[in-house]
């Protein structure tokens, strides 16, 4: 009897990093499918170690660490899309046009859909709403990809680091 109980808790135990592990990979592929909120699945794999194993690893100042890198992520991907429309010339409209783009671009086009969503539509919001040149909107449109492009890589550098942390408390 004791031996199943002992086996059962390590089975138990494979389940749950086997889970966090799986959100950690979901939260990456959220990278590149803004559909998927990525910054929720890295919470959701600390969350799953306190189920699994205990809360007690995680103090608070571990949280208070990661809440803030969690502000942080959701702020660095609204900044860095407007960032790179405004520094290459786009206006309010080629920010949204922009982020419908890469909202809507993967459904349309699976995977270069990421990169062609957000230029497509900062160009038509560019030429519709506010008028501007083709070379302006092309312009804008270029930096909406420039600006997509570094979050990613803010982003995952972030990622990275709330992970590592995470890796040393426990």
């Amino acid at each position: 009897m004791q031996l199943k109980i002992v086996l059962w808790g390590k089975k138990m135990e494979y389940l749950g990093w086997a889970l966090i592990i799986i959100c950690f990979i979901i939260a990456f592929i959220g990278l590149v499918y803004p559909i998927i909120p990525a910054v929720i699945f890295i919470l959701g794999g600390f969350l799953l170690y306190g189920l699994f194993f205990t809360f007690s690893d995680l103090p608070w100042w571990f949280w208070l660490i990661e809440i803030l890198f969690v502000i942080l992520l959701f702020g660095a991907d609204m900044m860095a899309n407007a960032f790179g429309v405004k520094k290459y010339g786009g206006s309010k409209a080629g920010i949204w046009g922009s982020t419908i783009g890469l909202l809507v671009g993967p459904f349309i086009i699976p995977f270069f859909g990421i990169l062609i969503g957000p230029f497509v539509g900062a160009i038509i919001a560019e030429l519709l709403i506010t008028r501007t040149s083709i070379k302006q909107a092309l312009k804008t449109g270029v930096g909406s990809v420039v600006g997509f492009l570094t979050s990613v890589l803010t982003k995952g550098i972030v990622q990275i680091v709330m992970i590592v942390i995470f890796l040393w408390v426990v």
